[in-house]
């Protein structure tokens, strides 16, 4: 007979291990896997979001493969370095869980060659899915859509294992902070894990707006190239302030009357 399994994990609290600095990255960090998931755009076990360790080069937090997004928490993340080497890993009992190789491989390649990047999401949304596969890519259809113009894109080359994709993949998504993964799925980065949860909310309601509207099978309004560039440029960060510095306190609010067991 099967053992009942336990309705929530009791991992204790890294609090006192870590730096102030670092403890907030966690609750940050565990914040936006929470919100990935309140949101729609988890996908189970599968799919990470990292974030670089303050003040210590070379380290990045990292989901443990084997937990849900709506299940983590700040004391549960794997600390690892861009190499892949366990820095530090919370007490999971018996469960023992690791990392997924495939996170540490996009991940690593990030934070290892873009050290202004503080934050990478990774996702395998259906609709993600569905415009990767698209000969069009993303479309400048909507309003929304034209915050990512010049949208980076990565042929698929098999399941991200080898270290010998990581060139590839950092020179694909160049300076843009947001990347198509052909056939698989959506990538943003962001100077902050608020930043880039703003990124990839936006991506994941430009590929829904574009699916539904493909699916009506009647032509599709043309904008002006000129009215698409300026709309691109409104959206830069030279010309406006940096994206989810103002809803990012209320996401945590909501998380704290939903759920605030994401910062333990």
């Amino acid at each position: 007979m099967l053992e009942e399994a336990q309705p929530v994990l009791n991992i204790p609290s890294l609090r006192n291990q870590v730096t102030p600095q670092e403890w907030k990255a966690r609750v940050d960090l565990a914040a936006c896997y929470r919100l990935t998931a309140h949101y729609g755009m988890s996908d189970m076990i599968a799919n990470h979001i990292s974030c670089r360790v303050p003040g210590e080069e070379g380290a990045f937090l990292i989901n443990a493969y084997g937990l849900m997004y709506e299940e983590i928490t700040a004391s549960s993340l794997i600390k690892i370095d861009v190499k892949g080497n366990v820095l530090l890993k919370p007490d999971f009992g018996g469960l023992e869980y690791g990392i997924n190789r495939a996170g540490y491989v996009i991940h690593g390649a990030i934070h290892e060659r873009r050290h202004d990047l503080d934050c990478v999401i990774h996702t395998h949304t259906w609709p993600g899915m569905a415009v990767s596969s698209l000969e069009c890519g993303l479309l400048p259809m909507n309003q929304t859509a034209m915050r990512f113009l010049k949208i980076a894109y990565h042929d698929y080359e098999g399941v991200v294992l080898d270290v010998a994709m990581q060139d590839k993949l950092v020179a694909d998504l160049g300076d843009s902070n947001a990347m198509i993964l052909r056939n698989h799925g959506l990538l943003t980065v962001g100077h902050s894990i608020a930043e880039a949860f703003n990124a990839m909310h936006r991506l994941e309601l430009s590929c829904k707006a574009q699916l539904a509207a493909m699916a009506c099978n009647v032509p599709l309004v043309q904008v002006r190239r000129e009215v698409l560039e300026e709309t691109w440029n409104n959206y830069q960060p030279k010309t406006r302030r940096p994206y989810g510095v103002m809803e990012w306190p209320a996401l945590l609010r909501m998380l704290d009357r939903l759920d605030p067991s994401y910062r333990s």
